[in-house]
């Protein structure tokens, strides 16, 4: 093994220790996310996450296998993340004001 072959796979030792590390961080804030958008947000970042997973293991094993499950993934979390973002959007509109009361017997007049 060269130099560099050896400087590589340190390199992506480190990158998937890295991965991990923030696999972590992720979950805890998913368990402790104080909102819906936080949890939200914490998946999207699950989704990137697996990926570049998946690109380490593809780098580590020198294998072009993982790039189309990549493409699926990061399509999946896209639509996953604009799907719940729109949830939120529209849970979180606010509601129209009310009129104050009428007295009973009148018609509201156009605008």
């Amino acid at each position: 093994m060269t130099t560099t072959e050896s400087t590589d796979r340190w390199l992506l030792y480190v990158a998937v220790a890295m991965i991990v590390v923030a696999g972590l961080l992720l979950l805890a804030r998913i368990w402790r996310g104080p909102s819906m958008l936080d949890r939200a947000l914490s998946l999207d970042v699950c989704a990137a996450l697996i990926i570049a997973g998946l690109g380490a293991r593809a780098a580590l094993v020198r294998d072009t296998f993982y790039f189309p499950i990549m493409l699926v993934l990061a399509f999946l979390g896209f639509t996953g993340s604009v799907g719940i973002a729109r949830f939120i959007a529209v849970r979180d509109r606010p509601r129209p004001r009310r009129r104050p009361d009428r007295p009973t017997g009148t018609k509201e007049m156009g605008p």
